[in-house]
């Protein structure tokens, strides 16, 4: 056994109750060689990630397949979710986790600093900017 940084390293997990470290995130475009890699596993499969924000977000981001759960392990956040053509916007702190569900389109607000675990259902994640 490995000891391993989340911050470093993510995690899939997969069908079977399988967990498989990731190879280090090394911008957008290895979203999409994660999502090549493990399309096997289809909606059921999840990607374990841990980032730290300094700013806000600059894009909104949705996904169509499945929930995404959000946990505040550092700091606190502003998630923004587009609800019914409202943005509905709740504050997270450290400990504290929300959960972004299929198909609703989300953003967070960071003053200052936060870190966050991120459980998604990656298979078809589309993101658009943010104005």
């Amino acid at each position: 056994m490995t000891a391993r940084k989340l911050s470093e390293e993510w995690i899939h997990l997969g069908l079977g109750a399988s967990a498989e470290p990731l190879e280090p995130f090394d911008g957008m475009e290895w979203y999409a060689r994660y999502g090549a890699r493990h399309a096997a596993d289809g909606a059921e499969g999840r990607l374990v990630s841990r980032y730290r924000f300094t700013e806000s977000w600059a894009v909104w981001e949705m996904h169509p397949h499945g929930a995404e759960v959000v946990v505040v392990t550092d700091g606190a956040m502003t998630l923004i979710q587009e609800v019914g053509g409202e943005e509905v916007r709740t504050t997270l702190r450290r400990g504290e986790y929300a959960i972004n569900p299929p198909g609703i389109w989300h953003s967070a607000d960071v003053d200052g600093e936060c870190e966050a675990l991120f459980i998604t259902a990656g298979m078809g994640t589309e993101h658009r900017p943010r104005s």
